[in-house]
């Protein structure tokens, strides 16, 4: 069989601006549709330019800014379609409500209107020179016989494509299967497909209408979007990859990059558990797991799918479930070189500590097996003396950090968007010049409740060689907190890159 290209149509900037909360600035917005770029997607939904000015103005710069073909949504109305033809995007997405609650109670109107209009909308765009894609929306509680009749008339009109959206994510994979194949069986022009994971089956949905026909799928970065999102663009990529006689052009690689980029940016926080780029999805802490995967990854890991495929990193946990094998490996990482015994004592006091409710990061690790080991810790690369931050109302969060970097006294200061922020900038400047630093995670836990909760702040860096190590602070002040985490992961960042040679 010839093998099918599908495109990945992206609507972060759309759809998944829509999640309640969330709001990019246009520079953000830019980098978010330059990333997209690089990930090859076919098609960068910018926003609904008629929304408002700012809205108008970032798709059009969005539009100027990448090569990759960008889409602006409009409503069956003229203002609409004006606004979105005025931004320059090569793509009007149209959409009309064809469901019988949708018409009756959001659109007030009839369904012979709801056609009229489409059709006149789709010819504006066409007479404009653009591309037309026309979305039915609330398809899934559509009536069959009318999908059938509106995708009709607008491929008529000329419409280049038709979406089917699963608004409000009701629809099962039998259900979109038929609803494809309905529609496929009376029009030529190519389908695509936008599903809602009200029930969790966006990703599910999006591959039965491949398996259906559709040729182009509609996702966002980490599933974000309205309600409970929609389907997220690394789950059906790499669900795609494993379809037979299937394929996409994006750069796999580069999608554990572009999902934590997300996460910083929109400050939703992704579960550990996430599927391919979540924190644990390549973490192993059973010791039968990690010896498995230690003999052969393919043990206790997806064949077709390694960390390196999507630009994540394995990682052996050790904790109450650990076994000799995956601690043997993370110490022998750490240029540590227990002997069998040492390791049995060091997994011994391990599990005690995790059965007692501790969480231990790897400078807790590498702390406990060298006072079992009876080394003294290596030389610290940053020792921390001070830091002061200064924040208010009207004024921009300020800290200033001073500290020894092997041994020379260093005060810099840095500014960001809050007082974590503006330390890290300053202890990024203080060890500027000796490792290259990117914090490639940074989550907080309540230790105790209330106002003077103790918290543990876990900070995981990563260098320009793709070393990572993970960190922990803790204290009641947040800011103090999290220096001390950076501090430590520092430290131990630059205590692996020792231990493998790395200058």
């Amino acid at each position: 069989m010839t093998e099918r290209r599908i495109e990945i149509f992206d609507t972060t900037l759309r759809d998944g601006e829509q999640t309640p909360g969330l709001s990019f600035t246009l520079d953000q917005k830019i980098e978010i549709a330059k990333r997209l770029e690089d990930l090859n997607v076919q098609v960068i939904e910018a926003g609904f330019p008629v929304s408002s000015p700012d809205e108008q103005k970032a798709v059009k710069e969005i539009t100027r800014s990448v090569s990759t073909p960008v889409c602006g949504l409009a409503r069956i109305k003229e203002g609409d379609i004006d606004s979105a033809l005025d931004t320059g995007a090569e793509i009007i997405h149209i959409f009309a409500s064809t469901s019988d609650i949708q018409i009756s109670k959001s659109m007030r109107t009839t369904k012979k209107d709801i056609v009229k209009k489409s059709v006149q909308s789709v010819k504006a765009v066409k007479e404009d020179g653009k591309e037309c894609l026309f979305s039915p929306m609330d398809a899934s509680r559509t009536d069959l016989d009318f999908l059938v009749e509106i995708s009709k008339a607008v491929e008529e009109a000329g419409a280049d494509m038709i979406n089917i959206p699963d608004t409000v994510g009701v629809s099962r994979p039998q259900d979109m299967e038929k609803m494809i194949s309905a529609v496929g069986e009376y029009v030529e022009i190519p389908l695509s497909v936008h599903c809602h994971n009200d029930y969790g089956l966006a990703v599910a949905n999006s591959l039965a209408a491949v398996e259906a026909g559709v040729t182009q799928i509609q996702v966002t970065v980490n599933g974000i979007g309205e309600r409970a999102g929609n389907a997220s663009l690394e789950e059906t990529v790499m669900n795609l990859d494993r379809m037979e006689n299937v394929y996409t052009d994006i750069d796999k690689t580069k999608l554990f990059q572009i999902s934590k980029f997300l996460e910083r940016l929109s400050g939703i926080q992704l579960p550990p558990t996430k599927p391919v780029v979540g924190r644990n999805a390549f973490s192993h802490e059973s010791g039968i797991h990690a010896a498995g995967v230690i003999q052969d990854k393919n043990t206790f890991e997806p064949g077709l799918m390694n960390p390196e495929t999507v630009g994540h990193r394995r990682r052996f946990i050790v904790g109450k479930h650990a076994g000799r094998q995956g601690l043997q490996k993370v110490l022998t990482e750490a240029g540590l070189d227990p002997s069998d015994e040492e390791i049995k004592d060091i997994l011994e006091k391990v599990k005690n500590i995790s059965n007692n409710g501790k969480q231990l990061s790897e400078a807790d690790l590498y702390a406990i097996a060298e006072t079992e080991l009876g080394k003294p810790g290596e030389d610290q690369l940053v020792d921390m003396d001070q830091v002061f931050v200064m924040t208010g109302n009207n004024a921009t969060p300020t800290a200033t950090v001073t500290a020894a970097v092997r041994g020379k006294v260093k005060t810099e200061s840095g500014n960001g968007v809050g007082p974590v922020d503006a330390a890290f900038q300053a202890m990024q400047r203080i060890i500027g010049e000796e490792k290259k630093i990117d914090i490639s995670e940074f989550r907080m836990d309540a230790i105790t409740g209330g106002s003077d909760a103790v918290a543990n702040v876990f900070v995981t860096l990563e260098d320009e060689h793709g070393t990572a190590a993970e960190a922990r602070g803790t204290g009641d002040d947040i800011v103090i907190a999290s220096v001390e985490a950076l501090l430590n992961a520092v430290n131990l960042l630059a205590r692996k890159a020792k231990t493998s040679n790395v200058s």
